[in-house]
């Protein structure tokens, strides 16, 4: 995780009930010519300038890289920041010979890039060995400022039943190993692989939360509590929760998108904490149902309504989670922003869909590989 993320305890959230927000994404670094995932993190590291190396780290795997957007208040300074990053990132990218994609994993079909040499990372190779998937699976998680971890689990029982339908919003790798998967987030489903990768459960308490964290290291499911790859979990080290859900998104607009989301559902969650409204419940196994359909059709397609059990369009599903999510969104002054955006994705699709309209009119992976190069690269607006 990059550390600038995050930040120490937040006393805007108790000052001025508005919540900070903070933006993770990882990068696949590819070949220009053929497309393929290419062990370049530190080829690419060695070009990123000074002013923003603080900012950039490495992945997983030698064909990923990483920035962390600093937290702010308003989503302008979140835009320029990921605009800025984004920018400097794929600029190193040219330089070190290699190209920047935002997506959730690699199109197009050749050698397995090796693990970072890192001994943590040595360790989960010795103890899950084949877990690794393809080329490098690259997310997109958003931390958001609360009060403290025992508010923090709150946030996390009632924010649970509206995930899947931001995981649809996120879809961003239609296409791996050279073909089209059927699903929009192939990233999701290889992602699964790994033990302690779930929809996050129902908590009773925070004492609850850290003791099924050390039960999952004793278990040998994890070797520490950084492998937590819960879709919504606290921090460590800061009073946050993190939603890691989604698919990098393919440009700054979808990002900005997503995390505005993330901390009006988070904000409400808080409203709702406050005023005594329980969370919604959710059964677990048609939470897992709801992420898979959310990973298979994006919002291109169907979603599981958690209040109901019943499918719906998942367009519908997300107006009507915006829909609840308004007041918290105006009070960020978020709300006019949000609903552009929202305009835009309706018009465009998800990144899944962008993918597979590019293949569909040109039927070459190397042109969806360009184009999401293209979207990738931040431009800071006037």
């Amino acid at each position: 995780m990059v550390r600038q993320v995050v930040a120490a305890p937040n006393p805007s959230v108790a000052e001025t009930d508005l919540l900070t927000v903070g933006v993770e994404e990882e990068f696949l670094l590819v070949d220009p010519d053929t497309g393929a995932a290419v062990p370049a993190v530190d080829a690419v590291l060695d070009q990123v300038p000074a002013e923003v190396r603080g900012q950039v780290e490495r992945e997983f795997q030698t064909s990923q890289i990483e920035i962390g957007s600093p937290p702010g208040l308003e989503l302008s300074s979140i835009r320029h920041s990921l605009c800025l990053l984004r920018t400097a990132l794929a600029d190193a990218a040219e330089r070190a010979g290699v190209r920047l994609l935002a997506i959730g994993t690699g199109p197009v079909d050749g050698p397995v890039p090796p693990v970072v040499d890192k001994p943590r990372f040595d360790r989960m190779l010795e103890r899950f060995r084949l877990l690794v998937p393809g080329p490098g699976n690259n997310g997109m998680h958003v931390h958001v400022g609360v009060p403290d971890a025992d508010t923090g689990v709150q946030v996390l029982n009632h924010v649970r039943p509206w995930l899947p339908i931001l995981h649809a919003v996120t879809a961003n790798s239609p296409f791996a190993r050279g073909t089209d998967t059927g699903y929009a987030s192939w990233r999701s489903i290889e992602w699964e692989r790994w033990p302690s990768v779930a929809p996050t459960p129902y908590l009773a308490s925070h004492e609850h939360y850290r003791r099924l964290i050390q039960q999952l290291i004793g278990s040998g499911v994890m070797l520490d509590e950084g492998m937590l790859y819960w879709y919504a979990r606290l921090s460590a080290k800061y009073p946050t929760v993190e939603l890691r859900i989604g698919d990098v998104c393919p440009t700054v607009d979808d990002a900005v998108l997503v995390a505005a989301l993330v901390r009006a559902l988070v904000a409400t969650a808080l409203d709702d904490i406050a005023a005594g409204r329980p969370a919604l419940p959710a059964d677990h196994h048609l939470l897992v149902g709801a992420h898979w359909r959310a990973a298979h059709d994006g919002l291109e397609g169907a979603a599981v309504d958690l209040a109901s059990g019943e499918l719906r369009p998942a367009w519908d599903l997300l107006h009507q989670l915006v829909g609840r999510l308004g007041p918290a969104l105006e009070r960020h002054g978020d709300l006019a922003e949000v609903t552009g955006l929202l305009e835009g994705l309706r018009g465009h699709g998800t990144g899944a869909a962008r993918q597979r309209a590019v293949y569909a009119r040109t039927g070459r992976l190397e042109d969806v590989v360009s184009d999401m190069a293209r979207q990738t690269r931040g431009e800071i607006r006037a």
